[in-house]
């Protein structure tokens, strides 16, 4: 089983990173600290596409004949493979969403309650789409 990148998942620099100082504007300490985040975000990025794609490509098997152990071990293998592909899938995708909110000036709002994420947050997990007491309130309904 291969994993194919749906392509409006793929992006790069020059689609997502675009120059936040515009000429003659002055650049406040803020927009700086977004123009970090969002390069912070855009290296996970990169990172998590290679990832994929050696995830992909990686073979599980030798292609020989396999006796029941080799195969049961073979199974577990490309399962454990696949709930990674997807864990990290995942994640691209939190990345790519928080990425829209720096673009559109809604990072670091709670998507549950409004409110802004404290920084601290943010600063541990820079793809957070809600604030510390949403999240818990999120888990506990799962």
């Amino acid at each position: 089983m291969s994993l194919t990148i749906p392509c409006y998942l793929l992006y790069t620099k020059e689609t997502i990173l675009y120059p936040i100082q515009k000429k003659g504007k002055k650049v406040s300490n803020n927009e700086r600290d977004l123009d970090a985040i969002k390069e912070e975000l855009i290296e996970r990025l990169a990172d998590l596409e290679e990832e994929l794609k050696k995830l992909s490509t990686e073979k599980i098997t030798d292609d020989q004949v396999q006796d029941p152990g080799d195969q049961a071990l073979s199974s577990a293998m490309e399962n454990l493979r696949t709930s990674l592909q997807d864990t990290e899938l995942q994640e691209y995708k939190r990345i790519v969403q928080a990425i829209e909110k720096i673009n559109n000036g809604t990072y670091g709002i709670c998507i549950d309650c409004s409110e802004d994420i404290s920084p601290k947050r943010l600063s541990f997990y820079p793809n957070a789409a809600r604030c510390l007491a949403c999240q818990e309130t999120f888990e506990d309904r799962r």
